[in-house]
């Protein structure tokens, strides 16, 4: 049983029609680095994630895009979930997920997320350009520790090959980076699906493409996980893509990988939040940031 998890259940949570639903209670894993007693985009995102699949997962469907818009700061509060199927296709279905709080007394939706799950066939004939084994320069560290800690990669000083540690200070430059990753669980007592793994990790696409010389200054309002299959295993890489930045918008992508290789995409678009910079040489997040 997982003890190490963003929230934990609690019954007792009213919903607009005075009915009684099931809440979730954040814990400490849930707490963000950007204000105090606000939650963590992976605790979110992870939230309605598991929602999504829970309620409307289908077999022979996969689910293969998540997109969240995270426009409100959610509190540390209990938490709702309130889904609805909005396409029930032979091919495609679609889910929309929202994630409600009660802040002074008022409901508040702080995030509503779609997720779309495709029916599962076999490739159609032709051969279409992918990006070969070779060109990858992402390699997990080597390493036996099985634990909720993540591992960090630079580029070495002349390019070279990846340098990895757990020093978030040890990282804070202008290079490109990568992220090796275990995601903690979305509720006590459950283990995370491989889906909600792959969108906890993907969600470290702003992390990874957002972080500089001086910390991390852009807050990302969204996420987007394109996935051409599920993760395996416990862990995700993630390596940073591309990354844009104009008057404030940041607009940055992800590869997402596991230890077969790349699964999918994470997208995110960030916006200056410079007065609430995060700089990792002074912040010890330690076990508070892990995996978020």
């Amino acid at each position: 049983m997982s003890l190490v998890a963003f929230f934990s259940p609690e019954s007792g949570a009213v919903d607009s029609d005075g009915e009684e639903s099931r809440g979730f209670v954040p814990t400490r894993y849930a707490a963000s680095l950007w204000a105090p007693s606000t939650l963590n985009g992976p605790a979110v995102c992870a939230l309605a994630a598991r929602a999504a699949e829970d309620e409307f997962a289908t077999t022979g469907f996969r689910t293969a895009r998540f997109t969240i818009e995270l426009f409100k700061v959610a509190r540390d509060t209990v938490t709702v979930t309130r889904g609805r199927l909005i396409r029930d296709g032979g091919r495609i279905k679609v889910a929309e997920v929202d994630i409600v709080q009660v802040v002074d007394g008022k409901e508040v939706i702080v995030a509503r997320s779609t997720t779309v799950f495709v029916r599962e066939s076999t490739d159609p004939p032709g051969e279409r350009w992918s990006r070969p084994a070779d060109a990858t320069r992402f390699r997990p560290p080597e390493t036996d520790l099985d634990d909720h800690i993540p591992w960090y990669g630079t580029t070495s000083e002349h390019g070279g090959e990846i340098v990895w540690s757990r020093d978030m200070g040890a990282h804070q430059d202008a290079r490109r980076k990568w992220l090796w990753t275990r995601a903690v669980s979305t509720v006590v007592g459950e283990d995370p699906t491989p889906f909600e793994r792959a969108v906890i990790s993907g969600e470290s696409t702003s992390l990874i493409c957002n972080w500089g010389t001086a910390g991390i200054a852009f807050i990302n309002c969204d996420l987007t996980v394109a996935l051409s299959r599920l993760p395996v295993g416990t862990r995700i890489g993630v390596e940073a893509a591309t990354h844009l930045e104009t008057d404030g918008i940041s607009t940055s992508t992800a590869n997402l990988y596991d230890v077969d290789g790349q699964f999918g995409v994470g997208m995110v678009t960030g916006v200056e939040n410079t007065a609430a910079t995060i700089d990792f040489t002074s912040v010890k997040p330690g076990e508070r940031y892990a995996e978020g």
